[in-house]
């Protein structure tokens, strides 16, 4: 592993000022920003950004209207050429949420695409439209020299209340892009697509920023399709970035598209992240290519903490190992205890520490400090095993996903990825609920392949206890039409419920 170099200085994007010093310079007419037939250069981005962080450079706090457009890469990249933090807004979001969300970060301007209609709950905000072709002689002096200060206030899914504001400071950027940058032998020559949305870490940090950051280049398709894939990908691009859902679709189009098959197969790197993608996916993905598909793991108050670097071992179901600079640890359930175990079986809760931590819930200080340990490290809520060599499995969330069945802690990701491996089973997922005599039993949710004939109780039952072990098997199946999912593809377990 080479030594991790973090550049802490509040020069977020060593190209673009290089492309402002030298306008003719070679570093200028590099590619930087494409979405669709529409693209800017460094030197134009440079151009472009400066005039819009002049503006926003006193504003306080802004929302930015983040739809998967060049409209929004231009107007984060100006905010925080002008230190100011930027809230990116969920365009799919509801009235209420928005109001929250604007309420409690309480933006002073929100920045939108021109001709873009804004809903009511912006009514009251001062809005200002990105103009993408505006000149600029000079770029802005940057608006802070502090790595602590603030440059993204994102907010998370609320699941649990409404959405809290993570406050993501420019060093928790810096650090974590540079520390991705080492595992995935991340440069300047590399093309990255996808079509992630861009208002969360996933798509907006690692998606756009982190290109900038290395001097490299993205091509956003706007929105997901497996044409546009295969297409940048052989155009040049060299990195796709999806989550599970995508990669879904990807698996069960390549039997019947072997354009498709041969674009993944030259990609460098294809990379996974923001919920567990199925083992099966892996494989299928994986023999149809020759490619292996590799995860991260990070979340919105920690950005990226661990993932399978480019030059190890690309284990299917893993996370991999921390990332340089990241301290991570599992814990018993009175979260001090530490789980020594490297057995791949004992469970334990993620707790991390590290430069790429958040640094508060915005107006939630009672939150933030029930987030934290006494000693800084920070309470993920999910829970994990760790094999022999130090690869970390997630098997779900605390709250969730960790089901207490006959004495056991049992995860539910490994039963679903055991029933994923069922030729009956399309979707699946795992929960418990309440049994006298277990304390818990586990209960699938299944999408049959064929609705006309799905697996029976026993038939899944079996099928898991085979490959995982007796006490795993799903005591309860409940066949579904679909499972409920989230803008992300996550399978929003609260949903699940039976008559």
């Amino acid at each position: 592993m080479s030594p991790l170099s973090l550049d802490l200085s509040p020069d977020l994007f060593p190209a673009l000022t290089e492309a402002q010093a030298d306008p003719d310079g070679p570093g200028a007419h590099r590619p930087a920003l494409r979405f669709g037939d529409r693209s800017l250069t460094y030197g134009e981005l440079a151009a472009t950004a400066s005039p819009l962080a002049a503006r926003v450079a006193e504003a306080g706090r802004i929302a930015v209207w983040a739809t998967p457009t060049l409209e929004t890469a231009v107007a984060v990249v100006a905010a925080l050429l002008a230190g100011v933090p930027a809230v990116p807004l969920n365009p799919k979001s509801g009235e209420s949420e928005l109001g929250h969300i604007v309420s409690d970060s309480a933006p002073t301007l929100v920045l939108a695409a021109p001709g873009t209609q804004l809903p009511p709950a912006l009514a009251a905000l001062e809005r200002l439209d990105i103009d993408t072709s505006a000149p600029a002689t000079s770029l802005p002096s940057p608006g802070t020299s502090d790595p602590e200060s603030p440059a993204l206030i994102v907010y998370t899914s609320g699941t649990t209340g409404p959405p809290k504001g993570a406050v993501i400071p420019r060093r928790a950027i810096a650090t974590t892009l540079d520390a991705l940058a080492d595992a995935w032998q991340w440069t300047g020559d590399d093309v990255l697509v996808h079509g992630l949305p861009l208002f969360h870490v996933h798509g907006l940090i690692l998606g756009i920023l982190g290109p900038l950051r290395r001097g490299g280049s993205v091509r956003h398709l706007g929105r997901f399709e497996t044409a546009g894939v295969a297409r940048e990908l052989s155009e040049g691009a060299t990195m796709l970035f999806g989550v599970p859902t995508m990669y879904h679709r990807i698996a069960e189009t390549l039997p019947d598209d072997p354009a498709l098959a041969k674009a993944l197969a030259r990609a460098r790197l294809l990379v996974s992240g923001s919920a567990a993608l199925p083992v099966h996916d892996h494989e299928r993905i994986a023999q149809a290519t020759g490619r292996r598909v590799i995860e991260r793991y990070g979340m919105t108050e920690t950005l990226m903490n661990t993932s399978v670097r480019a030059d190890g071992e690309p284990r299917a179901g893993t996370v991999g190992v921390p990332l340089p600079g990241v301290e991570l640890r599992l814990t018993e359930e009175d979260g001090t205890t530490a789980v020594e175990a490297y057995d791949g079986e004992t469970v334990g809760e993620i707790q991390v520490r590290g430069p790429n931590l958040f640094t508060e819930y915005l107006n939630r200080p009672e939150a933030t400090a029930a987030a934290f340990t006494e000693d800084g490290w920070f309470r993920t809520g999910d829970m994990a095993v760790r094999d022999p060599d130090g690869y970390v499995r997630i098997v779900g969330r605390k709250a969730t996903d960790l089901i207490k069945s006959g004495g056991y802690k049992i995860g539910a990701g490994e039963i679903e990825n055991a029933l994923l491996e069922h030729p009956g089973v399309r979707e699946a997922a795992v929960t418990g609920e309440p049994d006298a005599d277990l304390g818990e039993r586990i209960v699938a949710w299944i999408v049959p392949a064929d609705p006309q004939s799905p697996p029976t109780v026993d038939e899944l039952a079996d099928h898991v206890a085979r490959r995982l072990a007796p006490h795993k098997r799903p005591r309860v199946v409940h066949h579904l039409d679909a499972l409920p999912r989230n803008d992300m593809g996550k399978i929003m377990k609260r949903a699940l419920t039976h008559d």
